[in-house]
């Protein structure tokens, strides 16, 4: 690993810090290196608030020796003003002779504008290190920007012989997860922006669907409920977090705890309901169930990532487990207790 690799890899772990919050802006992690020691470092927090340069900068002690160091940005300094003033014109300003750039910003405001900029001014700028890495960081980002959609997550439990759940018209589903997948289900939730489940789960299950036991901030809560069915005593319509019903009913009836949207069902639906979350800005997207709906996903080829928890439990008969039939990409593990849990990157639209 060379020198620039060995900060841009530093940006990439404060980067991280910001996954549950900097939406709709991407993750970002800056370092400041002087005589090759870190004197300064920073991260994109929270949408709206400062960006990772800006509080890389702020955490130098002395700033006179900013005018010998070297500023290293995950993500290309962007150029424009937004929420808050460009970053690339602060660079300049504090007269860093140097910057390395892990990727460019796909965003078509910044999109080497940034980079451009700091050139013009007579700043070494170094683009590229660990460029993938970089882009996989922001790959939320990128494919809200880039494909006008949120970037989705398909998740479900199964058992060892490929079911999801019993044969069953209503009681308590069973139970796959253990106490610790359970709670990292509640973190990925935090991860997302929204959550999307059919109308037969919200029936059956009535989940909360909520980070209640994990700390972070809600999804926005989405259902599909075609001729509006579900009763108003489900979970999901109790006021506590932002819920959108999608239905093909004209009128919305005159329930305060939830937003309705008229979809055309003659047509796919899934199309329409990207093109809502673009509108509303929500940038991922956790598809928890049913299996019809995860199905209808993946024959869509609309999904990003998959996660698969593998249960050692046997149902023998049930409702039968989503189905990947194309190959992907990349597949990781993990084991939790007698658990495995299965991270699959599509390769659709890749």
């Amino acid at each position: 690993m060379t020198k620039d690799e060995k900060y841009i890899s530093r940006c990439l772990q404060l980067a991280r810090n910001g996954l549950c919050n900097a939406a709709p802006n991407p993750m970002v992690g800056a370092v400041i290196v002087h005589n090759d020691k870190i004197i300064g470092e920073g991260y994109h927090i929270r949408c709206g608030e400062a960006h990772a340069e800006v509080n890389a900068i702020r955490s130098v002690k002395d700033e006179s020796l900013l005018k010998e160091s070297t500023i290293y940005v995950s993500l290309e300094p962007c150029s424009h003003f937004g929420k808050t003033p460009p970053c690339a014109d602060l660079i300049i300003e504090k007269g860093i002779p140097r910057v390395v750039v892990g990727c460019m910003d796909p965003f078509s405001l910044v999109a080497g504008r940034g980079i451009d900029k700091l050139r013009q001014a007579g700043i070494e700028v170094i683009v590229g290190v660990l460029e993938e890495e970089c882009r996989h960081l922001i790959r939320r980002f990128i494919t809200f920007n880039m494909q006008k959609r949120p970037y989705i997550t398909l998740k479900w439990a199964e058992s060892a012989d490929g079911f999801i759940d019993a044969n069953r018209t209503d009681g308590k589903p069973v139970i796959l997860s253990n106490p610790l997948t359970g709670m990292l289900v509640h973190k990925k939730r935090a991860e997302h922006d929204a959550i999307l489940v059919g109308r037969r789960t919200a029936l059956l299950d009535n989940p909360s669907l909520t980070t209640r036991h994990w700390y972070g901030k809600h999804p926005v809560r989405l259902v599909i409920d075609k001729d509006l069915t579900l009763p108003e005593s489900l979970l999901l319509f109790n006021g506590e977090v932002r819920t959108l019903v999608f239905t093909q009913k004209q009128v919305s009836p005159a329930r305060s705890q939830a937003e309705f949207i008229q979809l055309d069902f003659s047509r796919d639906v899934l199309p329409q309901i990207m093109e809502v979350l673009y509108k509303n800005k929500l940038q991922s997207l956790l598809v928890e169930g049913g299996s019809t709906l995860l199905q209808s996903f993946i024959d869509s080829d609309l999904w990003d990532e998959a996660c698969i928890e593998k249960s050692p439990i046997c149902l023998l008969k049930g409702v039968k487990a989503p189905n990947i039939r194309k190959k992907y990409s990349f597949c990781s593990e993990k084991r939790f207790g007698r658990e495995l849990t299965y991270i699959c990157h599509s390769l659709v639209r890749r």
